[in-house]
């Protein structure tokens, strides 16, 4: 296969933009001639890539994620699938790479290191070092993923340094996952090996990083939203800088994905050179991704871009094919027949199962812990209130936006888990879901017990989903592939989900992703106040809450 197309050529490297024809033969950039015009002033441009991402969280297997993001000029994805892994184990990576490499796309996956993130959860799977070592000895395997159990590396883990000495033998990087982790702490998690973070909440906690040698990715996803405070560092440090999602839900992929951080950076002021660097270059060179850059031998990924301010793609090539144009993906799906990749092992719930006794709950001087969320945010406060009380019964206070929240165990029967959480908004109904950061067991938040209890049997008679109830009302969007994903139309599952997300604004949320914040509710490696199968969490003393403790 040859073509030629011609427009004006971004040199990112020598920071040049001039009127070229490139010559595409086989599926490889064959040459790049300067030339006096083109016809058309359109951008010829390497593709996007996102630098950290769990493909899962789009809940669109990856062949469907794939159809989705090149329309927007992503040509490839670090993936980390630790998501699937918690649930499938092996099994749930096998998955993940399998599908992937049956649509024109280029995936990266890694070799997830903390299945499970902690012992204080029910998780489906177990990743030991020996799992990690036969994963990143594949060549498909690129990199060791998040390393979120930071305590255990500075603590000097045994298993888990075992598995960051199997990513070094193998030459393959290790990112990183350290939430507020400065100074003397982080300098020896960077020296242990790990060579990126996407959790930088701050410019100052970025800048302590990227002073240590960590390479720093900006994260915007839909519900861990970064990019504001520190988009302003970019023009200095954009060399040590990437641009990530990390996760993002199918609404969200819909409207864009790495092009809006790239409009979004420039009109903020940043270069336009350095600003592609982030997006194009630097993922590349980093985790040796098998995508190219435009340069001459490359693989032909590349894009064709209206202008350099918008980043509106009118044209996806990756290995030379042309996967999209004018906001219509071309990459074609025969009906996928997947074998059921799932571990789901619990029965129906009451609404009794919901009731919080007063004598059971961790109380402080009649007060009880609440999670206090911030939307757009992973980090949660952790707040003491006066409990709403019925005859020795903890109950949700809507007018104070005090909601009740559960985790209930998919894996096997196991009493569930029950808190409060604030800032929520939920005037009526409760909204569920199988997607439960990180051993995605079901996730609940409700204004009352029996919504709360029908909202979560929705989603364990359907072996996983995103469930909304409101008396009568129900609304489900079923997640076959491990509680996580669907196989179906990419674009059908964002217009159901957008309704989902509609409707629990509906019922008074005023969270920018509810389901999204909701999900995030039981990540435990994330301070300060988290919910697991097991119990009230305290990040802070990484242990269950106590409550002399405070």
């Amino acid at each position: 296969m040859r073509f030629s197309i011609t427009g004006q050529f971004v040199d990112i490297r020598r920071r040049e933009i001039y009127p070229a024809c490139v010559e595409v033969r086989d599926g490889v950039i064959y040459s790049v001639e300067r030339v006096e015009s083109v016809e058309k002033d359109h951008f010829i441009l390497p593709g996007f890539v996102d630098a950290h991402v769990h493909v899962e969280s789009s809940m669109l297997v990856p062949s469907q994620f794939a159809r989705l993001a090149v329309v927007h000029g992503t040509v490839g994805t670090v993936s980390d699938p630790h998501e699937i892994a918690n649930v499938c184990g092996m099994e749930g990576v096998d998955f993940m790479i399998n599908n992937g490499q049956t649509v024109p796309f280029k995936f990266c996956f890694g070799a997830p290191s903390c299945v499970p993130a902690t012992t204080f959860e029910t998780s489906g799977a177990e990743l030991r070092s020996t799992d990690v070592e036969v994963l990143l000895a594949r060549p498909e395997v690129a990199y060791l993923t998040e390393v979120m159990n930071f305590p255990g590396v500075l603590n000097g883990d045994v298993e888990l340094l075992k598995k960051i000495a199997a990513a070094k033998r193998y030459g393959k990087p290790v990112d990183g996952h350290a939430p507020g982790l400065t100074g003397e702490a982080v300098k020896r998690y960077i020296e242990a090996g790990i060579s990126t973070d996407h959790e930088c909440f701050t410019a100052a906690e970025a800048l302590d990083k990227l002073k240590y040698g960590m390479k720093v990715q900006i994260r915007e996803g839909s519900a861990a939203r970064n990019f504001d405070a520190l988009v302003h560092l970019i023009n200095e440090h954009y060399e040590n800088m990437m641009f990530c999602s990390d996760d993002k839900h199918p609404d969200n992929l819909v409207q864009g994905h790495i092009n809006q951080l790239c409009a979004r950076a420039v009109a903020a002021g940043a270069d336009v050179f350095k600003v592609l660097q982030m997006a194009c270059v630097n993922p590349v060179e980093h985790y040796g991704l098998q995508v190219g850059v435009l340069q001459q031998g490359d693989p032909a990924d590349f894009i064709v871009a209206e202008d350099l301010h918008s980043f509106n793609v009118l044209r996806t090539y990756i290995d030379g094919e042309l996967v999209a144009e004018g906001g219509r993906s071309l990459i074609s799906l025969q009906e996928e027949r997947l074998e059921p990749v799932n571990r789901f092992n619990c029965r129906p719930r009451t609404a009794v199962d919901f009731v919080v006794q007063a004598s059971a709950f961790p109380a402080q001087e009649g007060m009880i812990p609440v999670i206090a969320l911030t939307d757009g945010q992973l980090v949660t406060d952790k707040r003491w209130e006066t409990p709403r009380l019925e005859e020795g019964i903890i109950a949700c206070d809507v007018p104070r936006d005090i909601l009740k929240i559960a985790v209930i165990n998919r894996y096997h029967d196991a009493p569930v888990a029950c808190a409060f959480i604030t800032n929520f908004g939920l005037k009526r109904g409760a909204l569920a879901s199988s997607i439960a950061h990180d051993s995605h067991n079901i996730i609940a938040v409700g204004a009352n017990d029996d919504d709360l209890c029908r909202a979560v049997n929705l989603v364990i008679e359907s072996k996983g989903g995103v469930s909304l109830v409101d008396g009568a009302e129900e609304r489900l969007l079923a997640l076959p592939v491990a509680g996580l994903m669907s196989n179906q139309d990419g674009y059908e599952v964002a217009r159901k989900y957008s309704e989902l997300d509609a409707g629990a604004r509906a019922l008074g949320s005023t969270l920018a992703s509810p389901y999204m914040s909701l999900s995030f509710m039981a990540l435990l490696v994330i301070p300060e106040l988290k919910l697991s199968d097991k119990g009230l969490f305290d990040g802070g003393r990484f242990a269950f809450l106590q409550a002399d403790r405070g």
